[in-house]
């Protein structure tokens, strides 16, 4: 006989040994799903609820009531059971769901809430089964019942999962005794029905039921169809989610929407409208044997109050393992598989609810987060089904109808039951999301939010391919900034930020050799990370090419071609006179390929100085040409546009400067100058002035300014910028129109 192989237990590790001996016994569909979520549905409400629903709807509009209900929670559960054959899921159940489909954001502002409701709903179950208890036992008191009560289902939770669904084995017999003990009472079936079908009048629903209409019915028996989470919430520790959850959760549907019509028609023949109105116990009156009708009531909210302890511990662990709440590796971790610091925080939370004496008020609000988890629940698997991933491949497939109509029917519910609640609780989770963004602790992963975002941002762009829009309108910065050494971003850096905020784009497009392209990579993605930092929309590539010139070029002709390709090509000014030809063929092919450009010349001594005056350089304008025709014909858009949004951004003052050669040209130009002002929207802060002279002259008599904005000359462009920036004294941006912007648009 062979001995143990404890060399084994060495290599892995004693830790790893005894994580392994105490990892959480794994559960199949009975006793992991469809067990607790079939207890949580067959609640309280059937037993003392469900014959005043008929006795107010009649049979007709109980079977109503009754078909909207389940029809909502039936759509939600076959959304959750879809989603759930495509994936394994992890510990957390609709949180996980929630957070790999939409992000931890929303499923922790989805997750927390559901905990809280859960953990609160245990107190609301214990008030339940005390309110039984006393109604049998009236002289016990009452915090002692609700004490010993709770004391019993956290010790059975504490203990394990396994002990848990063990006793509500037991309650499960003891509520099908229950309803053999109403259902089998044959002098009830054997009576005369003596109720309508609308109530004790005839007429329609809306407008005959006896007291209470068909929406408050239907507010007060909806709670009865939820509880369907009840087997999700273990999704961490069930041998095969894929299968069980499917399974378990429809299977749990399906007999207590059987169960429901049954007694429906059960209380129809029970009694008069009247006597089912009045008589909340009538169950227990008109049943075999009365007891176990009570054993049944208290066992109903017995299991109840113990699924939800089993599951919100497990939710708030998920929410701890994903640093959704601060503290979260503490509330993480498990002993012996039980997530018991999370039970006992559950426990404390429980406790402090039991000694309110009174939930009335939060019950409401417990209800509508059930609502929104179902809601968002049939909106990713609306997502998931609409998209057409390849990663959504799940074996259980329903109509893109089915998560629509169940997404409806919630927010539908929601407003019927309470409508200020439901807004309290749309509150909470938006202001628990914009905390966890806040907080900015979550782990980041791939998501199907991503998906959505590029599926409609592909959808746009064959509408506007399709539609073969100008762009003027639309029209923003995209800037391509080629770079062969990120240390030179240092200088430019202000300016690009504030030429790119907040709706514009940057690319940074490295140009290395073969020697250096390992080396460049990293620093210019470290260089895209500082300005995403700040709001900016970019986006960094290396391109290996022989030279600069060539690399530039390249990219530009690739980038060309792209549906978001780049609009402005940012080069900077060299010193050296013997590189101007690299550039200047640069901007040649810049203009062939329709692609603005901005040559940015910056001072040595005063870079942008005090970032807060601008001088805009318009070139003069002829009498007889139109506004339009002389922005594009003398290259005039895309500063007016970089003035406009350097001004706004740096909050300074803008200069508008138009030079004549003659003193009688100056009040038409005047003139000029306004009609531009007013049509492109310039500032009304925004100064104008008409010089007389050369330009070379009018240079050193304009306002001091910390960056001068001047089409690029086109005639030996690049000399000829670089003495403007020595004449000027400042740092000057030179641009050319590209032809797709519009300073009118």
């Amino acid at each position: 006989m062979n001995k143990p192989d404890s060399s084994r237990e060495s290599a892995i590790g004693p830790s790893k040994a005894a994580e392994a001996s105490h990892s959480p016994k794994l559960f199949g569909t009975i006793p992991g799903v469809f067990t607790p979520t079939l207890l949580t549905i067959l609640g309280v409400i059937m037993y003392l609820r469900l014959p005043w629903v008929v006795g107010n709807a009649g049979l007709v509009g109980a079977f109503l009531v009754v078909g909207l209900a389940v029809g909502i929670t039936a759509a939600t559960g076959l959304s959750l059971s879809s989603i759930a054959t495509n994936t394994r899921l992890g510990a957390g159940g609709p949180y996980a769901i929630i957070s790999k489909a939409l992000g931890f954001e929303i499923g922790g502002s989805i997750g927390l809430p559901l905990y809280l409701s859960q953990a609160l709903a245990v107190a609301m179950y214990v008030f339940g089964f005390r309110e039984g208890w006393i109604w049998v036992f009236e002289s016990h008191p009452t915090l002692l019942v609700d004490l010993a009560i709770f004391a019993v289902i956290l010790v059975i939770a504490y203990i394990s999962a396994d002990l848990a669904f063990r006793v509500q084995y037991l309650v499960m017999a003891v509520i099908a005794m229950s309803l053999i003990a109403i259902l089998g009472n044959l002098s009830v079936w054997h009576s005369p029905m003596e109720i309508t079908a609308f109530g004790s009048y005839p007429g329609s629903p809306e407008t005959s039921f006896s007291g209470t209409g068909f929406w408050g019915v239907f507010a007060v028996f909806f709670p009865a169809a939820t509880g369907i989470l009840a087997g999700a919430n273990m999704s961490g520790e069930l041998k095969n989610p894929r299968l069980s959850i499917p399974r378990g959760t429809l299977g749990a549907i399906a007999v207590s929407t059987v169960v429901y019509f049954f007694l429906v028609v059960w209380a129809a023949k029970a009694g008069t409208p009247e006597q089912l109105v009045s008589n909340y116990t009538i169950m227990i009156d008109r049943s075999l044997w009365g007891p176990i009708v009570v054993a049944g009531l208290l066992g109903a909210t017995f299991s109840s109050a113990l699924t939800s302890l089993v599951g919100a511990p497990r939710i708030l662990a998920a929410l701890g393992k994903d640093r959704i709440l601060p503290g979260g590796e503490w509330l993480g971790k498990t002993s012996k598989g039980e997530p018991r610091r999370a039970m006992l925080i559950t426990g404390a939370i429980v406790l402090l609810a039991l000694m309110t004496r009174d939930l009335n008020v939060l019950a409401p609000l417990i209800t509508m987060f059930f609502l929104i988890t179902y809601a968002v629940i049939n909106v990713v698997m609306l997502a998931e089904a609409s998209l057409g991933l390849m990663s959504f491949r799940p074996t259980l497939t329903v109509p893109r109808v089915v998560p629509f109509l169940g997404a409806l029917g919630c927010v539908f519910a929601m407003f019927i039951v309470n409508p200020t609640f439901s807004l309290v609780a749309v509150a909470v989770v938006a202001g628990i999301y914009l905390w966890i963004i806040w907080r900015g602790a979550t782990p980041r992963t791939g998501t199907v939010r991503s998906g959505i975002f590029v599926a409609f941002a592909e959808w746009a762009a064959g509408k506007v391919m399709e539609l073969e829009l100008s762009t003027s309108r639309a029209w923003k910065p995209s800037l391509l900034v080629p770079v062969r050494d990120p240390t030179t971003l240092r200088g430019e850096f202000r300016l690009l930020v504030d030429l790119t905020l907040p709706e514009g784009s940057l690319k940074i497009l490295g140009v290395a050799t073969h020697e250096t392209v390992q080396d460049l990579t990293p620093r210019i993605r470290e260089s895209m990370r500082f300005f995403r930092k700040l709001g900016v929309m970019a986006t960094a590539s290396v391109i290996d090419s022989a030279g600069y010139t060539t690399g530039i070029v390249t990219g530009l002709q690739a980038l060309g071609s792209a549906f978001f390709h780049p609009n402005i090509l940012v080069l900077p000014l060299f010193r050296d006179p013997s590189r101007h030809s690299e550039l200047e063929e640069v901007i040649r092919e810049a203009r062939r390929l329709k692609v603005g450009i901005m040559v940015i010349g910056l001072h040595d001594q005063a870079g942008l100085g005090r970032a807060g005056v601008i001088n805009l350089w318009i070139s003069p304008r002829e009498r007889t040409q139109s506004l339009h025709s002389f922005l594009t014909g003398t290259n005039q858009n895309l500063g007016i546009l970089s003035g406009i949004r350097l001004a706004r951004a740096w909050g300074g003052d803008l200069n508008l400067i138009t030079v004549v050669a003659r003193e009688e040209e100056v009040a038409p130009t005047e003139r000029h100058m306004e009609e531009l002002r007013d049509l492109c929207r310039v500032h009304t802060s925004a100064r104008s002035l008409v010089l007389v002279g050369a330009f070379e002259d009018a240079i050193h008599l304009a306002p001091q300014a910390d960056l001068h904005i001047i089409g690029l000359p086109s005639a030996s462009p690049l000399p000829s910028a670089l003495g403007i920036v020595r004449e000027a004294r400042a740092s000057c941006l030179f641009v050319v129109d590209s032809g797709m912007e519009s300073a009118l648009a």
